[in-house]
């Protein structure tokens, strides 16, 4: 009698150190970034709720990712039409990854800079976006910053909306006078929203 022993469970969970493009010309497709500290990207459910906000502004948005990380967010844009998307990230195996990710998608519409967000922001704007997601590690605590720099330098486009995402609700964060928050929600211990600038100031 042969006796048939049962398989180990899988310790390892599978989507480990991989994200999968929700919908758009690469849906479905999965991307693997490598562990960072601080690196957490955006959940599957909360980047349907953002994207389905942005849904009528999102084809041919010029984009700004300032904590790219796993590039959840750049590459989901750019899946649902997005003109271009010009991702920040400092760590540089996460940067090879988002190189490779975008390479492996046949993709030219990501700019990558491996620079400080808020070094890079320090500055006269160089272009106009759109739409701009602001989703720092939450230890860094530095939404007020990137958004006060965004605003001050001229980084936005009239009408401009970004997504913040942080530990905890958005109505605590010093955001800038000329700016609305439109929508916030909460997923688990992530607070994420959008806030549009409704004054826009050159």
């Amino acid at each position: 009698m042969i006796s048939m022993s049962r398989p180990l469970p899988n310790r390892n969970p599978p989507n480990r150190n991989r994200v999968r493009i929700i919908g758009g010309e690469w849906r479905s497709r999965l991307l693997q970034f490598p562990d960072a500290p601080g690196l957490r990207p955006t959940p599957d459910r909360v980047r349907e709720t953002l994207f389905n906000w942005l849904q009528l502004r999102i084809v041919g948005a010029h984009c700004l990712d300032l904590f790219a990380g796993s590039g959840a967010l750049g590459f989901e844009a750019l899946s649902r039409g997005a003109s271009g998307v010009t991702a920040l990230e400092t760590a540089t195996p996460v940067a090879a990854a988002l190189r490779q990710n975008a390479s492996l998608l046949g993709s030219d519409r990501l700019q990558l800079l491996q620079q400080d967000a808020l070094h890079w922001l320090d500055k006269p704007a160089s272009q106009l976006f759109d739409v701009v997601f602001v989703d720092p590690p939450f230890a860094d605590n530095s939404h007020a910053r990137c958004c006060e720099l965004l605003q001050q330098h001229g980084w936005l486009a009239p009408g401009a909306l970004i997504y913040l995402e942080a530990g905890q609700p958005l109505t605590t964060l010093a955001l800038p006078s000329a700016w609305q928050l439109t929508r916030h929600k909460q997923a688990g211990d992530v607070y994420y929203g959008l806030a549009e600038a409704t004054r826009f100031i050159a």
